[in-house]
């Protein structure tokens, strides 16, 4: 009684622990897929690990892979088994010397076994011989999707910030233009001046109000755009974090710096499809040598007219061969293909003068933005402290009856747009580097 009350003990606890195992392993899979707070690197990293472009383009390296093992499978000996059993209902008859004569016994019965290897053929040879190109094009697509996808998180996330900045601006804006509201208001029941100064405090206040509404609404769907490219899950959320000063300290970017094609992953990939192609034509070329491979056959048969003494008796016989396969003619089907070949490498070669084309405009499309930028940025950092000695000057005059409220909603207002100016041309300035890193093909995952 005691051994199946501690048996019935284990089975308890046994069954409790696999009831919670599932629930652990889910407990940190959702740990794993979510971020309490990232950086641009941890945002980076989580969607090259997620997002499933990128999982797409390594499965399809998996497939690769095996598709390249079941091709050179074909250099190994094949061996099969066959069996069959057959029934006469009516014997074979032929007629000798004016008799019937039947042939045969009413049950037969064989089982075969056979054995083929390839001397040469052309298809298993050309596995063997693109093999290594085929797996660094599966390697050099799922590159393109993570650095397509690197890029365009960043942007994504520059984006963000630029609008979680213009929500600040608004917020800081808002503050101000209720003091001003409240000292307007104050004036205006003091008697020290009109309603109207009073009535615009108003309208700007709203105003100010209904932009950070928007740029609020608009921050959503850009967290929601940058989490699919992320393929973070829906309903979950994270902090970003951020360093303006360390962002700063990175815009600067060699503009003497030249392309460098071969570094771009787009003209690997064409250099890969040109091997491929080179080892194609040879393919169409190989149509003219003969395919060799040996066989080998042991066959045990077995006859008897009762089907209970079938397999009494078996009667085996075995033979080795080769195979020697050379078409002759064709039609021109052989010299047609070598020709179709030709004609598709020449095609690649003009891909890849194309595409030192379109790279070249990327490039210099990507640094003269990237100028524009930086410029457009520089001298947005300047009007900023300016913009904020001109605020501060002419709120204190406007405080002491010197200016009007009108000069104070100008300051404000030129305030206001100067700082979103100064943090949208930050973030478009590294995004346009961005650009140009892509474009020279500096971006390698």
């Amino acid at each position: 009684m005691q051994f199946l009350f501690k048996k019935t003990k284990i089975s308890y606890w046994v069954a409790w622990i696999a009831l919670f195992i599932p629930l652990i392993g889910n407990a940190q899979n959702d740990e794993e897929n979510r971020l309490e707070s990232a950086t641009l690197e941890d945002i980076i990293q989580y969607a090259l690990k997620h997002q499933p472009e990128v999982k797409q383009a390594q499965i399809d390296e998996e497939i690769t892979e095996q598709a390249i093992k079941g091709k050179l499978a074909d250099w190994y000996p094949q061996i099969n088994f066959n069996y069959n059993y057959q029934r006469y209902i009516d014997l074979q008859s032929s007629v000798i010397g004016g008799q019937v004569i039947r042939f045969g016994v009413n049950n037969t019965s064989s089982a075969q076994f056979t054995a083929t290897q390839n001397v040469f053929n052309r298809d298993a040879l050309l596995a063997s011989k693109t093999a290594s190109k085929v797996r660094i094009q599966a390697s050099q697509n799922t590159s393109r999707s993570k650095i397509d996808v690197a890029v365009d998180v960043t942007k994504a996330v520059y984006d963000v910030l630029a609008t979680m900045q213009q929500i600040k601006v608004s917020e800081e804006s808002i503050i101000r233009l209720n003091q001003s509201l409240k000292d307007a208001k104050n004036r205006y029941v003091s008697g020290v001046s009109d309603k109207t100064d009073f009535q615009r405090a108003t309208i700007l206040v709203r105003n100010a109000e209904a932009t950070l509404k928007s740029n609020t609404e608009s921050l959503k769907y850009k967290k929601e755009y940058l989490k699919a490219l992320m393929g973070y899950p829906q309903g979950e959320d994270f902090i970003l974090q951020y360093d303006e000063e360390l962002m700063e300290s990175e815009i600067l970017l060699d503009t003497a710096e030249q392309v460098n094609y071969s570094s771009h992953i787009d003209y690997k990939i064409i250099q890969t499809q040109r091997e491929l192609q080179k080892a194609n034509l040879k393919y169409s070329k190989w149509a003219f040598l003969p395919s060799v491979n040996l066989f080998g056959a042991y066959n045990l048969n077995y006859q008897n007219n009762n089907f209970g003494d079938l397999y009494n008796t078996r009667y085996p016989y075995s033979y080795v061969g080769a195979t020697l396969s050379l078409p002759l003619f064709q039609g021109g089907k052989r010299l047609a293909k070598v020709q179709e070949e030709k004609w598709a490498s020449s095609r690649l070669d003009l891909s890849l003068v194309n595409l030192e084309n379109n790279l070249n405009t990327a490039y210099v499309s990507a640094i003269s933005s990237y100028k524009s930028n930086l410029a457009l940025y520089l001298a947005q950092k300047e009007n900023v402290e300016l913009a904020q000695e001109v605020y501060d000057i002419i709120q204190l005059q406007y405080t002491n009856g010197v200016k009007t409220y009108l000069d104070v909603t100008t300051s404000e207002s030129e305030l206001r747009t100067t700082r979103i100016n100064y943090f949208n041309a930050l973030y478009l300035v590294l995004a346009s580097k961005v650009d140009v890193q892509h474009a020279l093909g500096q971006i390698n995952y």
